[in-house]
């Protein structure tokens, strides 16, 4: 799979730095979403692993009661890398200008990236280099909800169904050879839609594909 130039297009093409130049300390999903991102971390990762939170803020949602052996941590704001407790190390890096990551080869047991990936101007470089940083059986989480910054979306996110948003995730797996076929959790809201129109609270809706190097 390999996105057209137009779909690759931002509503605010600025520079992201300049978007990011001051800390956001706020979740940008729900709480439910935060516990479903969080049990699938506690079912996926193992302990005394080495763990990338890509595209990362103040926090990480990692299980508390699993020590990791390493956590690196990469985002475009430094004040709140610096305040996520569970960050070992981090580094801030502009992947839509230089998707190269300054990280070892099959370093990694796995790669993560919460609702951030409709950001990504170029995402299968990115898949490339995820793919190349995990050690073999290593892991990719790629979490997202509905919610964004519309105009740092690309343009093919923006104008995608959530549907054809996990159609797109899992075509940015299936970009790099090496990847297992991606796995897809959808976990959308419970609450009937005659309810919805009457404006009962309706959670965050939970993707994750998730994929393993070969």
């Amino acid at each position: 799979m390999q996105l057209r130039p137009n779909q690759r297009t931002k509503l605010d093409d600025t520079d992201d730095k300049q978007f990011y130049a001051y800390p956001r300390f706020v979740t940008h999903v729900d709480e439910g979403f935060i516990q479903q991102l969080t049990d699938l971390y506690r079912e996926r990762l193992q302990p005394n692993t080495r763990i990338l939170d890509m595209m990362s803020s103040w926090v990480s949602h990692l299980p508390e009661e699993i020590e990791f052996s390493h956590v690196e941590g990469h985002g475009l704001n430094a004040e709140e890398l610096a305040r996520n407790p569970q960050l070992d190390n981090y580094f801030v890096q502009n992947l839509n200008e230089n998707p190269q990551l300054p990280l070892a080869d099959a370093d990694f047991d796995a790669v993560l990236n919460c609702v951030s990936v409709q950001y990504l101007q170029y995402p299968e470089a990115i898949f490339s280099e995820i793919l190349r940083i995990l050690k073999p059986g290593g892991v990719a989480i790629i979490s997202f909800s509905n919610r964004m910054f519309f105009q740092k979306a690309i343009q093919v996110w923006r104008d995608s169904s959530e549907g054809a948003r996990v159609d797109l995730v899992k075509g940015y797996f299936n970009s790099s050879v090496g990847f297992t076929p991606p796995e897809v959790i959808i976990r959308q809201s419970d609450v009937p839609n005659f309810f919805q129109w009457l404006g009962v609270p309706v959670g965050d809706p939970f993707y994750a594909a998730i994929a393993y190097r070969k």
